[in-house]
Order: structure tokens, then C-alpha cells, then sequence
């Protein structure tokens, strides 16, 4: 029989819809599932021998899911700051990819904002970047759940050199993984002003077959949509209507310029929109209509880009920033309230990626990705609404203790999966060789 873990916090935010913040509650942990939830003094006696877990001044939640990231970013963080998104691209990151990206360097990398998520609350990465056999390596070594991408971009990288080659490579990465618990695969163009027509409907077909998600940049700046105007006499959203990828596998990231034309067509074809607040404020792309994609009934989640962009892959800054962005942009304070905040970065999140049967909540059968965050610290009390707290006075730090499919991957903030230490030290070396390289 598995063995069983219980786990008592002060506090359970189950994230079940229509559930509120519970005390007196017990979680029980079997193997990869939760077994059991319930009253403590009940499941303590029903499970003498499972290991008992105090935590008695947290909050047991659900893991949160990072929507959208690079990981392997994390060696490019800071590397070029204060910069438009094209001149970003064209001038700095592009070059520094093409010169410096491989597998040992995105394994690396990926594994290294593993150790990031991990510490700040993050069971579940959505993923994309090049070399995906080497993020799904990182992905296990870490413990963490990751969707890994199946990128592909119209022009030749270090890693392949047309979007032919991007598809057989990574249908060969998803071949060799599939059937990894931790791990799924997305179909991924990077953006329509990236791939073609016939890029877009290969991944779409992709999709189709397999039964991936879709995960693509889309509406992130006005140059974007302006482009796409001149060069398709369209709108990128109306693009990809017409190639048939708007629909319940895709996700689609950034949509910071929409038309209320456009909130309707993705409420009708049910699309996900993977909001990047912090990215988009830093590269001054403009501010995503959160409260009326979410009034129309467009499922929103939350993303924190990669670390070269928004520098900080924190979920927590990006949960309170979603929530006060939208409350500033519309002059409503009632929009985007605390615990529509956490859904967007857990059970909305879910199911954006089409796992809502087993992730996004703590409730029985599914699986045992859960965290506790620590409020006994001074600036986390006092407490009035657990909910609140996490949406705008928790931090990453507070995160004491993950469990990713039931195994307890971060304890009392040390990592158990791997030597943090030693991994820093290699990315100290990588980013020395870049800035001799320069």
C-alpha cells in the first residue's frame, strides 16, 4: 500500500467551486491522489499511520500553475532591461539565443527556474522554449509538472532550421515522453508574426492528432496587430479564426490589445487567455482587459513570462498584480476580487491546460500537487480572510512546503530533489563564458 501522509494546517483553501477557507480540516495524502478530506480530529483517527504534517499557522492550498513561462530564460535574467518588445527581441535576446542557446544550456536553465517555481508556490509549468527534451529532463529531475512545448518559429535558430525541423524534433521529444506522469505536451507556434499560414494550420493538425493544447503569443503589442493588418489585411484574432485554431485547446498569451468584437469571439470559441501583467507593464506592451474578458466569460489565468522579460517568475506577484491592475485600468475595486485572483492561478489554470479532472483543487481523487504558505510571519498578520492575505500580502517566501504528485519536493523552503547549491554554481560559470563570450 502507498504511504500516506496527513496533512494538518490551520487553514484549507480548497479552491473547489463554491468552497470557502475551512479550519479544522485534515488532508490526506496516498501515493499520487488525495485520499481524503476532512475533519482532523476524524481522519487523524481514522490514519494512525500516516505521517503526520503540522502546519499550524499556514494555508493549504492547491499548487499554483504558471500559465505561460520560459524557462530556460532564467540564464538571460536582466541580461536587457528597459526596452520595447521588438528592439528587446531583435537586439539582445535573438542574437544571445542563436549564439549561446543548446540543450546543456536550456537543461540548465529550466532546471534552475524549476528551483525558482518551486520555492515560490509552483507545481505545474506551462512551458516554452527550444529543445524541449531538455526542459522535460529538468521537469523530472525537479519534480515539478510541466507542459513542454513543441516550439516552432518560420525562420532557423541553433536548435532547428525551419519550422519542419522544429515539428519533427519536438514530435520526437513527445514521442520519448509521453506516458511521463509529470509531463504533457503543447503544440506551440511562437506568434503569428513568426509563423505562417501553413505553420500555423501543420500545428493545428498537430494539435488535432494528438489532442494538445495550443499555446501561442498573440495581441501582444500594437505593432503586432498593426503588422498583421498590412501584411494579411486582418487582425492576428481573426487570422487565426480563419486557419481554425480558436477554440478550447488554445491558449493563447498576452491579448493585451482587443476589441469588445474580439472579447465576444473568444468567449464564443472558448479560448484561454494566459494574462502576463508584470511583462506586459515592463515592456510597456499595454494592459490586457481582464475584467471584461472575465465578465464575458473568458477563462483568464495567469502567467509570469520568462525571467528575461518580467526577471521575476514569482505567481504570487502576478496573482496581486492581476487583481489591482484590473481594479487601477477600470476604476472598479470590485473587479477581479481576491479569490477570482487565485482561481486564475489555479482551477482556471487547469483547465486552461485541459486538466481540471486532476489538478487546480484539493478535493479527493485528484492529484496530491498541494502547498502550504506560512502567515505567522509579522507582515503577514493579522489575519483576517486567509483568501485576501494570499491575493495581497503573501509572497513567494512564505511558501514553505510543496508536494508535487504527493512527493514533498520542497521542505521547510530546502528543495529535496536536487543540490540548489551546485546548480547556482553552474549558472554562475554558464553566465561567466556569456559575458566573456560578449
Amino acid at each position: 500500500m502507498s504511504p500516506k501522509t496527513l496533512l494538518l494546517p490551520r487553514w484549507l483553501l480548497s479552491m473547489e467551486p463554491g468552497s470557502s477557507v475551512q479550519t479544522g480540516q485534515a488532508v490526506l495524502l496516498q501515493g499520487e491522489r488525495i485520499a481524503a478530506v476532512g475533519d482532523a480530529t476524524a481522519l487523524c483517527a481514522q490514519h494512525a499511520d500516516a505521517e503526520p504534517v503540522a502546519l499550524p499557522e499556514h494555508v493549504l492550498m492547491p499548487g499554483l500553475i504558471n500559465s505561460h513561462t520560459h524557462s530556460a530564460m532564467s540564464l538571460l535574467r536582466g541580461v536587457a532591461d528597459d526596452l520595447g518588445l521588438m528592439d528587446w527581441l531583435n537586439h539582445h535576446i535573438w542574437p544571445l539565443e542563436k549564439r549561446w542557446v543548446s540543450h546543456e544550456w536550456t537543461r540548465l536553465g529550466s532546471l534552475f527556474s524549476a528551483a525558482e517555481a518551486l520555492r515560490g508556490g509552483v507545481t505545474t509549468l506551462n512551458d516554452m522554449y527550444f529543445f524541449p527534451e531538455a526542459m522535460a529532463e529538468a521537469a523530472l529531475q525537479a519534480g515539478i509538472r510541466c507542459a513542454v512545448s513543441i516550439n516552432v518559429i518560420d525562420f532557423p535558430t541553433g536548435y532547428a532550421s525551419g519550422p519542419d525541423d522544429y515539428i519533427a524534433k519536438g514530435e520526437a521529444a513527445y514521442a520519448k515522453f509521453k506516458g511521463e506522469k509529470l509531463l504533457q505536451f503543447t503544440s506551440s507556434p511562437h506568434a503569428p508574426y513568426t509563423v505562417s499560414d501553413e505553420t500555423f494550420v501543420k500545428l493545428r493538425q498537430l494539435s488535432e492528432r494528438e489532442g494538445l493544447q495550443v499555446h501561442c503569443h498573440i495581441h501582444e503589442t500594437l505593432d503586432e496587430v498593426e503588422g498583421s493588418l498590412k501584411q494579411f489585411g486582418m487582425r492576428p484574432l481573426a487570422r487565426l479564426e480563419k486557419l481554425g485554431l480558436l477554440n478550447e485547446k488554445m491558449i493563447a498569451v498576452h491579448m493585451v490589445h482587443l476589441t469588445d468584437d474580439e472579447i465576444a469571439m473568444l468567449a464564443r470559441n472558448r479560448v484561454h487567455i494566459a494574462h502576463n501583467a508584470s511583462s506586459n507593464l515592463k515592456l510597456a506592451s499595454g494592459i490586457c482587459r481582464v475584467a471584461d474578458l472575465d465578465a464575458a466569460g473568458v477563462n483568464v489565468v495567469l502567467g509570469t513570462d520568462g525571467a528575461a522579460s518580467n526577471n521575476r517568475q514569482d505567481m504570487f506577484e502576478e496573482i496581486r498584480q492581476a487583481a489591482l491592475l484590473a481594479k487601477g485600468s477600470t476604476g472598479k475595486p470590485t473587479v477581479v476580487p481576491a479569490r477570482r485572483a487565485l482561481e486564475m492561478a489555479t482551477i482556471n489554470a487547469a483547465k486552461a491546460l485541459g486538466r481540471e479532472a486532476d489538478l487546480g483543487s484539493i478535493q479527493v481523487g485528484k492529484l496530491a500537487d498541494v502547498i502550504a504558505v506560512d502567515l505567522s510571519a509579522p507582515e503577514c498578520r493579522p489575519v483576517y480572510h486567509p483568501d485576501a492575505q494570499l491575493a495581497y500580502v503573501a509572497a513567494r517566501e512564505h511558501v514553505s512546503d510543496v508536494w508535487v504528485q504527493g512527493d514533498r519536493v520542497l521542505k521547510q523552503r530546502q528543495l529535496t530533489r536536487f543540490d540548489l547549491s551546485k546548480v547556482l554554481a553552474q549558472v554562475e560559470e554558464t553566465v561567466a563564458q556569456m559575458k566573456a563570450g560578449d
